[in-house]
């Protein structure tokens, strides 16, 4: 059954926008025109420009923490004005709007029950669309119309199949576990595909000719060691004490790490 939206909703905005031009805050000028009462949620926009796999990975981490009936609008697309399609979603409770172009299905590989429909019904738009901003025009009033509790049929048409992000997948290597930075956040931490639930104290994990110590916490590294932690995502993190492992290492999304017992 689908949930009721809250008569409060909230809507969170996750784009590649930057602060420094109109484009946020002409989003949330059209929300607001059309749910005044709404409830903002900035996740970021500061998602490198046109990166969609660490758009999709950052939505995919804060999701599981908003409440039921939040409406997410996430706008990382380089093919706007193409042929790509536009998405609406609910996925457990929760809804989705943005572009069919692997940013949402991160999001989605948990979920029990999922409904997705491509935008067709250009009712549900702004009168006018352009072809460079299609986030304000057709995205965020989509959301709207989500908010004051129209149904996700009405926006479109149903659709099975939808475009997926081809991530790397961790592979086991005989006694050990290969897998792979998956992202670099803001302090230059390593986030890696590998669970966390591998770390014991004999656990070796490398980066190249570099091993990182297994810690429980940053603090518990020495100055420009590198350490391997478990991370809030339940997934393995390597990181330098007080500093950047990113920078340091000049490491790089995609990069091999390995890990196994000593």
């Amino acid at each position: 059954m689908t949930p009721t939206p809250a008569k409060s909703p909230v809507i969170a905005l996750l784009t590649d926008f930057g602060m420094r031009d109109w484009y946020v805050g002409t989003l949330k000028g059209v929300l607001l025109s059309a749910v005044p009462g709404a409830t903002l949620v900035d996740i970021t926009h500061d998602i490198p420009p046109q990166d969609i796999v660490a758009g999709a990975f950052t939505l995919a981490a804060a999701v599981p923490w908003f409440p039921l009936g939040t409406i997410f609008v996430a706008v990382v697309d380089p093919g706007v004005g193409s042929h790509r399609a536009l998405l609406a979603a609910e996925a457990d409770g929760r809804f989705f709007v943005g572009p069919d172009n692997g940013l949402l299905t991160l999001a989605f590989e948990r979920v029990k029950h999922l409904s997705i429909v491509k935008l067709t019904q250009a009712q549900y738009w702004m009168k006018s669309v352009s072809q460079t901003f299609q986030g304000r025009d057709i995205m965020a009033p989509v959301a709207g119309h989500l908010a004051r509790g129209i149904a996700l049929r009405q926006l479109g048409v149903p659709v099975t199949r939808v475009e997926r992000l081809a991530l790397p997948a961790m592979q086991r290597r005989g006694r050990r576990l290969e897998g792979c930075i998956v992202h670099i956040d803001a302090f230059g931490n390593l986030i890696t595909n590998l669970p966390a639930s591998v770390l014991t104290p004999r656990t070796v994990v490398k980066l190249r000719d570099r091993k990182a110590r297994v810690v429980s916490s940053y603090m518990e590294g020495r100055p420009r060691e590198l350490v391997a932690v478990a991370g809030s995502l339940g997934l393995v993190e390597l990181a330098i004490r007080e500093g950047s492992a990113a920078w340091v290492l000049e490491a790089k999304r995609e990069e091999r790490v390995e890990c196994g017992e000593a």
